[in-house]
């Protein structure tokens, strides 16, 4: 009888988290900063079929790097977790801190049961009806949970992006500023100049009624920069 071959807990985690990373270092990163008015999040993305950003309640929004099969199914699964506790409850009463904690839960989950962890790390934004109602949850493949505030990267080169604002970030901007703000930091990251098409963006704004969700044409985007 042959014994199975033992692997310490500890290698077994550290190979997972290298594998994780590495899946996650290849997608292109979002970003999420808040303005007077909300919060916009962005990405360079020329697929208009295969979204990154995406709706999930009145105020809340996701956003995912890493395999888009994988985050697809974590913001599908929150759609339909936040539809059921506002049926059950209140529309008030679903908020981003529960539906973060909950996707946390599952990540860990699958980082320490399954055989292959998720190459994902995603983003929920929050706006609430002033800006200390603002909410960004950052929860990477293994299930760790970090509240952002004022803005937040999240993939392959969420530290260079992160560098960049920090120096530059200032709160209170209204859109236009914060989009020239948000697409200069991806540039001069990338040390490229990026198309008006290649950028997918939204906003979650509390001007726009209970609905807060909406996404930037490309028009928008090159309006605001010129």
């Amino acid at each position: 009888m042959t014994l199975p071959y033992y692997v310490p807990p500890e290698q077994l985690m550290k190979d997972r988290a290298e594998f994780a990373q590495k899946g996650i270092a290849k997608g292109r990163s979002i970003i999420a900063v808040e303005y007077a008015d909300g919060v916009l999040m962005l990405a360079e993305n020329a697929s208009r079929a295969l979204n990154k950003i995406g709706e999930i309640y009145d105020r809340m929004a996701f956003a995912g790097v890493g395999k888009y099969n994988e985050f697809e199914a974590l913001r599908v699964a929150g759609i339909r977790h936040a539809d059921l506790k506002g049926y059950s409850y209140g529309r008030s009463d679903v908020a981003a801190k529960s539906l973060a904690n909950a996707y946390s839960q599952t990540l860990a989950a699958v980082f320490t049961e399954s055989v292959k962890p998720y190459e994902i790390e995603i983003l929920i934004v929050e706006v609430g009806e002033d800006p200390e109602g603002t909410s960004l949850f950052r929860v990477r493949y293994d299930g760790t949970l970090v509240d952002e505030e004022g803005f937040c990267a999240i993939g392959g080169q969420e530290d260079e992006l992160t560098e960049h604002m920090k120096e530059r970030y200032e709160g209170g901007m209204d859109l236009r500023a914060t989009i020239r703000f948000a697409t200069e930091a991806f540039e001069a990251v990338e040390e490229r100049e990026i198309g008006p098409d290649e950028w997918e963006a939204a906003v979650l704004d509390r001007t726009n009624g209970r609905r807060m969700f909406r996404r930037l044409d490309a028009g928008e985007i090159t309006s605001a920069r010129s």
